[in-house]
């Protein structure tokens, strides 16, 4: 071979080869974005929930709302 001859490509199984990268890939991606979500929006939606009905008393917000004049079926 001359020194500045390029190598041959590969051919055989460089499908494969790069699909298995890319599905690794993918799944590492996609996984560490389902983690990211889970502890950043889910765990402080389930917290924020669980603290406003903690004190909430819908009996109370009832009666607020129907001195206000919001419902037209009760007095």
């Amino acid at each position: 071979m001359a020194p500045g001859a390029l190598a041959k490509p590969q051919m055989r199984g460089l499908l494969a080869k790069r699909l298995r990268f890319h599905i690794v890939g993918a799944l590492i991606v996609s996984l560490s974005v389902a983690a990211f979500y889970k502890f950043a929006g889910a765990e402080l939606r389930k917290k924020a929930y669980a603290d406003f009905y903690r004190n909430y008393d819908p009996m109370k917000e009832f009666e607020e709302m129907r001195k206000a004049g919001v419902f037209q079926s009760t007095k």
